[in-house]
């Protein structure tokens, strides 16, 4: 039922998960195709200058990428369900006081539950580009020579992705700022007080 003057959260983004879902499917068989072929040492440090450090082959390690990919995208998809499910600023109770709503603007709540939906799939979003930023560096530790050299686009190709991938989130936290901010100044003239039906 509805309390409050607003739209209740409804059904999230989910469509966004799968590609993420996919990413990890193909890079968890990518991998295991490649494994067989690994030389007996592998990666386990990448700096500057290249592979620094090495250690026996392993499945933690070698499948060290798939495993961060794996947590990611299970961390995003928790965040964006609370999202979708958490009440927004414009579905709570009508006679909740002015205190409840300034809490609930400083904890995050969103604006309203279409900010909602859009910050989950933003997450979602974020969560595969950060998968394709993992791409380059399943491709360094997953090579059947035992090279210490890392080639120039591996660098690009990685952090043009993970910038990339923060580009979704912050448009979408930006976006609910600006209806929350919107909204609170709303609220801020409501509750000046009347008297006699005009304003005080």
């Amino acid at each position: 039922m509805m309390t409050g003057t607003g739209e209740r959260p409804g059904r999230g983004p989910w469509g966004w998960l799968l590609p993420g879902l996919l990413l990890l499917g193909a890079m968890t068989v990518w991998g295991l195709l490649r494994y067989p072929e690994l030389p007996d040492r592998i990666p386990q440090h990448i700096g500057p200058g290249g592979v620094d450090a090495w250690t026996d082959k392993g499945v933690g390690m070698a499948f060290l990428p798939v495993f961060l990919y794996a947590g990611t995208t299970a961390l995003t998809a928790g965040c964006a369900f609370t999202l979708t499910r958490a009440t927004p600023l414009d579905a709570m109770p009508a006679s909740a006081d002015r205190w409840a709503r300034a809490a609930a603007t400083m904890n995050g709540r969103p604006a309203t539950a279409a900010s909602a939906r859009r910050m989950a799939a933003a997450l979602l979003m974020t969560n595969l580009l950060l998968g394709v930023a993992l791409l380059p560096l399943c491709w360094l530790q997953w090579r059947a020579e035992q090279s210490a050299a890392v080639p120039s686009w591996v660098w690009v190709a990685t952090v043009a992705a993970f910038l990339a991938s923060l580009v979704p989130t912050v448009r979408a936290w930006w976006a609910d700022a600006r209806e929350r901010a919107a909204r609170q100044g709303v609220t801020t003239e409501d509750g000046a007080g009347t008297t006699s039906g005009r304003p005080g």
